[in-house]
């Protein structure tokens, strides 16, 4: 007789409710037998691959049958077993005996995970299993103020391409909390949930703003053709893993996956978290120099400084023709003369440049 094993679980039977420890054990026992010499077939039904058919596999071609993992009662599969296999050397690996061992024990050698006589610990401790990413994926909601430029399906296809076709654990994550669609009540649990990520896939600011506080890499893509405020933000904080959803390619996506799992992709979000909360100290130093003011016409000479700065440096990156413009040119009438006229400063609201 040939020196060869087959190992069999309740991996090889159908309806048995295999578990991952079961898996785990299994690849423990076909690594000890390699280390003692052995050759072996290992009884698999589908979904499970790689395996031999339990009902088609021919005892003679066998020294060994070793029964791996789980609880063994005294039940048709267990029977059936030690029925086919008989004449094999049967061995019970890291089971469960359920009868009693005076009772019922029907194998040559039995190392058992726990009977009435003895206790070990799970063979599973010792299984090399290689750990997978985390990934979780914040993905924004259709934004109508963007109206025609938002094209958040495109983008939600092409991160479900990019996870589809890695080995990885997918965790959706809602940063809304009104509803929150993942079950997380506080803004404290969203955070604490993308702080345990190893990366995180976003079409949302915060989803990558939070990410990179807890230095969580992210590919983040910008749903808004030609760039909004997740660019924005992404050139602000030097954070250069953002894509337009104008020009997505799944390579590139590949590579960026690649980058925020490696130790420079990590680095470099500390960095991004480091630089962001030094211009943070300073909005916080411009903020209390600003409650500062008391007099009423100097708190309106400096807004109107800090308006006339942002409108001079944001405006300009626009068109003439382009409606952005008109909207800031509108604001910057409308201030001016209430200035002029000593009222206070008051908001245009409600003025959308698209309709």
């Amino acid at each position: 007789m040939s020196k060869k094993a087959l190992v069999v679980g309740w991996f090889s039977f159908e309806q048995c409710n295999v578990t991952a420890g079961d898996l785990m054990a299994k690849d423990v026992a076909c690594e000890w037998l390699e280390q003692a010499g052995y050759s072996y077939d290992v009884a698999l039904l589908p979904p499970f691959s790689e395996g031999i058919d339990f009902w088609q596999a021919d005892p003679k071609n066998y020294s060994h049958a070793v029964f791996v993992c789980g609880p063994f009662p005294y039940i048709d599969y267990s029977k059936q077993f030690i029925e086919k296999f008989k004449d094999c050397c049967l061995i019970g690996l890291d089971l469960s005996m359920i009868e009693p061992l005076g009772v019922w024990n029907p194998f040559d050698v039995l190392l058992e995970r726990d009977s009435h006589f003895n206790t070990r610990p799970d063979i599973s401790f010792a299984a090399h299993q290689k750990k997978v990413p985390i990934v979780g994926v914040i993905l924004a909601e259709p934004q109508a103020e963007y109206r025609q430029r938002a094209k958040h399906q495109i983008a939600n296809d092409a991160i479900d391409r990019l996870t589809k076709s890695r080995q990885c654990i997918v965790v959706p994550i809602d940063t809304r909390l009104d509803p929150n669609t993942t079950n997380l009540h506080t803004a404290a649990e969203i955070e604490s949930m993308i702080a345990r990520m190893d990366l995180v896939i976003t079409t949302r600011l915060h989803g990558m703003v939070l990410s990179l506080k807890n230095e969580v890499p992210v590919v983040a893509i910008d749903a808004i053709s030609g760039g909004a405020k997740v660019t924005r933000q992404a050139e602000t904080i030097g954070w250069n893993i953002v894509f337009s959803v104008t020009n997505l390619n799944d390579e590139k996506l590949q590579q960026a996956f690649d980058y925020c799992l490696s130790e420079d992709g990590r680095r470099k979000a500390g960095e991004c978290r480091t630089h962001a909360l030094a211009s943070v100290n300073k909005i916080r130093e411009e903020f209390i120099a600003a409650m500062s003011c008391v007099d009423p016409r100097a708190k309106r000479i400096y807004l109107k400084e800090q308006l006339e700065s942002m409108d001079s440096g944001f405006s300009p990156s626009y068109p003439s023709y382009h409606p952005i413009r008109a909207y800031w040119k509108l604001k910057s009438m409308i201030r001016s003369s209430l200035f002029l006229t000593g009222n206070w400063l008051v908001e245009v609201s409600h003025y959308d440049p698209y309709k």
